[in-house]
Parts: structure tokens; sequence; C-alpha cells
């Protein structure tokens, strides 16, 4: 018995062994796979420069999803400054011919899109060519590649273009019918963020801020598409409307594409446009490989700091979207380096808490005290994300930036009806009159919303407070703007919500000037995590589990989860803004 014992003995303490190699071995394979996609690429005569599926633009290095829930995925995050730098060098470096677009989809925000649209524009101007092809185009990459001279199209493809649409998803009468009450508290006949909790359908207010954000948004696309396709407003709409980008031969047809031909007829095409020889192969460059041909040139010397903030804003610490815990150590640390001469505060968030925006925005206000501060909206401002760019010197919006939506709600799930109808009762000893003023199963107190509404009026004051200390407005006219509407980035700018209409290169060169650099480089922050930081984040037991349902249901269906499921919903107030519009 006792040698059947070491016997079993010895092989778990084989097994475990093994399993430790493997598990090391896999992770060492990963990170100096990582690593090696890293290596500097030597940019040859008769470049081209290449936007395609493997590209995936980011506005923060947070937006980096690296681990080992997507090991598998090929595309290559770059930052979005690094892009615009990219083609601003591209259109001097007498190795790059011209640049290719190759992308059917393209990972990117509206602004973002816009923002390179624009820099391929001034590429032009160099006289080199611009090309694109697709397959089965996206309407953001149609967007993104109607800028080019000739655009090809596959034979057998299509072009989804089709105007812009939002749905909106109602949870009231499964609330209704499965016993879930929901106590809602808001400031603000626009704040429609709680609106799928009240209702089955969309408010008058909230059907007109959309329609007038979608018409302003859609009317600054289109018409730029429509230019670059050499067409008047009004066939361009005839296109959309009827969908004829669907069918090859109709967006023949009708100017969307110059020309059906295959991928490798397009190839030798450029091919031909560089005078290259049968055999010869052509130098295709990708944005992360371009960008990485200097990207060890060198960064000594004044800097202008470029903070980025994306995602929902949130109490604590944590390293994707915006931890105040983390964030205040990042302005600290700014505020501290001597070497930071000026800071831009990109943001691209739709808010959350309403304690962690105020956090971020004390921060942000002592960092001005000591440097310039100037702000950049990417796709979203509004709200919370709105309320911490309240410290800013000047601030930069993009045209078509999600801007405002200044409001504060609170809501407040609980589930009386569905236990009493399994059951379930509750009775409660208490030491004080509000000691329970909140339960899961029997609500919120009278008492209780009375505060919860006093707590949601106060921090909608503060909110808009600050918003006219900088803004320079009294407190009325920020109210007739606020009220939780949001607004494009073009109207941003007609109501005095921002400064100037902009790109994040615009901020950086105000920045620099307004601290005197006539020298400087840029760098960003929070860093990127290293290989191997990515790998191990993962390593998280709740960020396991919410990973594997994001990947099982989409990241989509897994934000309209979070929406019902969120604890933080019953236990702090909100500024945030209720959803988000993609050019797809």
């Amino acid at each position: 018995m006792r040698s059947f014992f070491k016997n079993v003995l010895a092989n778990i303490v084989a097994i475990v062994l093994l399993c430790a190699v493997f598990f090391v071995f896999f992770i060492m394979m990963l990170v100096f796979s990582s690593m090696g996609n890293d290596k500097a690429v030597s940019v040859k005569n008769n470049s081209v420069l290449t936007i395609n599926l493997k590209t995936n633009i980011i506005d923060s290095p947070t937006e980096e999803e690296v681990g080992l829930f997507n090991i598998s995925d090929k595309s290559k995050s770059v930052l979005l400054y690094d892009v615009l730098e990219a083609i601003r060098k591209a259109k001097t470096d007498d190795n790059i011919k011209g640049i290719s677009i190759e992308a059917d989809d393209l990972h990117a925000g509206m602004t973002q899109i816009d923002d390179i649209r624009n820099a391929i524009e001034d590429f032009k101007k160099s006289g080199k060519f611009v090309y694109a092809y697709g397959n089965a185009v996206s309407q953001s990459a149609y967007y993104l590649g109607s800028v080019a001279d000739q655009y090809y199209l596959n034979p057998s493809g299509m072009i989804e273009l089709k105007g812009l649409a939002t749905e909106v998803a109602f949870f009231k009468d499964f609330a209704d019918k499965y016993g879930i009450g929901i106590e809602v508290i808001r400031h603000g006949k626009f704040k429609s963020a709680v609106e799928p909790f009240l209702r089955n359908d969309i408010s008058p207010e909230n059907k007109e801020q959309l329609s007038t954000l979608l018409n302003d948004i859609w009317s600054s696309t289109s018409t730029k598409m429509a230019v670059s396709r050499k067409m008047d407003t009004a066939q361009f709409k005839t296109v959309v409307d009827s969908l004829y980008g669907m069918i090859p031969e109709l967006g023949l047809k009708y100017k969307l594409a110059d020309k059906l031909i295959q991928k490798t007829e397009y190839d030798q095409m450029i091919k031909s446009k560089l005078s290259l020889k049968e055999k010869e192969k052509l130098n295709k460059v990708s944005l992360a490989g371009y960008i990485s041909s200097y990207a060890d040139e060198d960064k000594s010397g004044e800097k202008v700091a470029v903070l980025y903030a994306s995602g929902g804003i949130n109490n604590g610490d944590g390293y994707n979207d915006i931890f105040s815990e983390r964030y205040v150590k990042y302005i600290k640390e700014l505020q501290d380096d001597e070497k930071v001469k000026a800071v831009v505060f990109r943001i691209n968030s739709p808010g959350g808490s309403a304690n962690a925006s105020d956090e971020i925005l004390f921060e942000l206000q002592q960092l001005k005290k000591k440097k310039p501060l100037v702000v950049s909206f990417g796709d979203y401002a509004a709200s919370g994300g709105y309320y911490i760019a309240m410290a800013a010197d000047k601030i930069y919006s993009e045209p078509n930036t999600l801007t405002g939506s200044i409001g504060v709600f609170g809501v407040i799930p609980y589930y009386k009806d569905l236990a009493n109808k399994n059951g379930i009762r509750s009775d409660i000893v208490a030491t004080n009159a509000n000691s329970q003023y909140y339960s899961a199963l029997n609500g919120v107190t009278p008492y209780g919303v009375n505060l919860i509404t006093r707590s949601v009026e106060g921090t909608y004051k503060r909110f808009v407070h600050f918003v006219t200390q900088n803004r320079k407005q009294t407190f009325e006219q920020i109210d007739s703007v606020g009220g939780g509407r949001v607004w494009s980035g073009v109207r941003a700018k007609q109501i005095g919500l921002v400064d100037e209409l902009g790109t994040l290169n615009d901020a950086v060169k105000f920045a620099a000037q307004k601290a005197g650099l006539k020298s400087y480089h840029v760098s960003s922050y929070p860093k990127r995590m290293t290989p191997f930081e990515q790998i191990f984040k993962d390593l998280n037991e709740e960020d396991i589990s919410a990973r594997i349902i994001k990947n099982k249901i989409g990241k989509a269906n897994y934000e309209i989860l979070q929406q019902i499921t969120d604890e933080k919903l019953k236990s702090e107030v909100k500024m945030e803004m209720p959803y988000q519009i993609k050019i797809n």
C-alpha cells in the first residue's frame, strides 16, 4: 500500500511539474513572439504605406487588449497620434511613393477616421498617389477609402453605404414582467440614459437630440464622400437611399467605385505605377511597421505630454478605462516632471462615476496652476467626460465629437415583486431610522429617494458651476444647453461649450506655443504595458469571467448586459452618456 501511495504521489508531482514547465514555456513563447513583432522595419525605396485590416487604430494605450484571451488576434494596435505623424512623415519621405487603403472594415472611431482622412488629403498635396481597394466594405471603411484618387472594388464585392441610424433597447416591460423595480432620479429632460428603464419608446426630447446629432454627423461625412467622388449631394443621397453600393455593377455605374478588379490586378496596377519589373516585389509597409522605422529617434529634451483618458470613468484602480486612483497618480507625476512643460489631456469618454470625475477634475486644476493644460476631445466628451475637461486653458473638439450631456442621474434596481412571486419575504431590524434606506428586496424608502434626489440635484449644480467658470457663462446660459443634452462638436462650438474645432495635433501645437516651446517632442501617457504585463493582467478571476462572457456574446451585447447588472448603478450618482454612435 505504501508503494502505491508513493507511486500516486510521484505521478501527481510529475504532472504538476509538467504543467508548470508547459505554462512557463507557453508564456515565454507569447512574450518573445510579442517582442518579435516590434522589431524596427527598414523602409526601402518604392514602398507603399498601407492601411489594412491588421491596423487597429486606438485613441489611448489603455484601449489595447493583448492577453491570454486574444493571442490569436493578428491586428496591430497603433495610436491615432502616431498614425497622423506617420502620414505626415510619409508625405516628404522619398522612399514612400503612395498610400494604399485596403480595409474592408476599420477599427477606428468616427473622429479618428476624420483625422486620418484629413491627413491623407494633406498627403495628396505632395503629388503622390492614394489608391483604395475593397471587397465587402463597411461604411466607415468606405468613408476613409473614398478620399483616394481611385477606388477599386472586387467584381463580387459590395459597399455598405446606408446612412446613420440608432436603435435604443428598452427594459421597462422586461422589468415589469419579472417583478424588477427600478427607482430613477435624474436632472435634465434630455438625460436619456435612464429612459430604457422608464419607457418603451424614445421620448420626444431624446428623439429630437438624436435626430439633430445624427443629421449633423451624416451631413458632414456624406458631404465629404460626395465631394471626393465628384457627385452632387442630391445624387449621393439617391445612391445611399437606394443602397446601390450593395450591387458591384451599380456601385460602378453610380461612381462609388472606379473599376471592378481582382486584388491581384490591383497590386499589379500599383507595380506598374511604380515601374516595377514583373519579378520585382511590391513593397508594402504597414502603419505599425512604418512607425517602428523611426521610433528610436532621439526624444530627449523638453516635452509636451499627452495624457489619454479613454473609456468609462470609475472609482478605484485599473488600467483599462479611466480609474480615478490611477489617473490622480498620472496627473501628479506629470505635475512633478520638470521635463514636461505642457500637458494635453485627450478625452474619449461617455462619462461614468460623478465622484471619480470630481477627483480627476480637482487634480487637473492643481496641474493647471503649474503648467498649460489643453484638452482635446475624441469621439466622446460627454457627461463625466465633459466634466473632467473643465480645468482646461483651452478645449479643442472634433466636428463630430459627441459633446456635453451636462446632466446627472441615479438608478436603483430592486426585486421585491420578483421575490414575493417566488415566496421570498424579508423583515428588518435596525438601530437607526435609515439604517436600511435601500434594500434589494424592498427598494428605497421615501426618505432615501428624497436624499438621493438632493444628491443628484447638488451634483448637477456643482457640474454646472464648474462649466460656468470654464466657459465664462452664467448658470442660466449653461442650464439652457445642459439638461443632459448631447451636441455635435460643431454645435458645441456654436453654443460655447468648446473653444475651437481641431485635432489632437492642433491641441499639441497650441500647448507647446502656450509653454513657449520652440523645440519639443511629444510623450504619451499612460505608458503602454509590456507584453508580459498585458498577458498577466488577464489572470484575475473577475476579469477572466468578464472576458469569457464578452467574447461569447459580443462586445455590444455585453455592454447591454452591463447596463442591467452593474452593481455601481445602485450605489453611485452617475454622469454618463446613454448611447454610442458608430459609423459601421
